[in-house]
């Protein structure tokens, strides 16, 4: 389910931002740039965490 709102939210988010900078630079809107901006988003998301390595609390701070 995670999975499912990330995408909803990052899709929104993208599309919204599309909007906004199309008007602001005085082109038109167009759907599919958002939707295929809002996928690549939403991958690198998901792939982040997995490249991230994961802090390991025990040897934070040891000397």
């Amino acid at each position: 389910m995670k999975y499912l709102w990330t995408f909803l939210w990052t899709f929104l988010l993208i599309q919204m931002a599309t909007y906004v900078s199309s008007s602001m630079i005085g082109i038109g809107f167009d759907y599919k740039t958002g939707s295929i901006l809002a996928v690549g988003a939403t991958l690198l998301i998901y792939i982040f965490p997995i490249i991230i390595p994961e802090d390991q609390a025990g040897q934070h701070g040891a000397h």
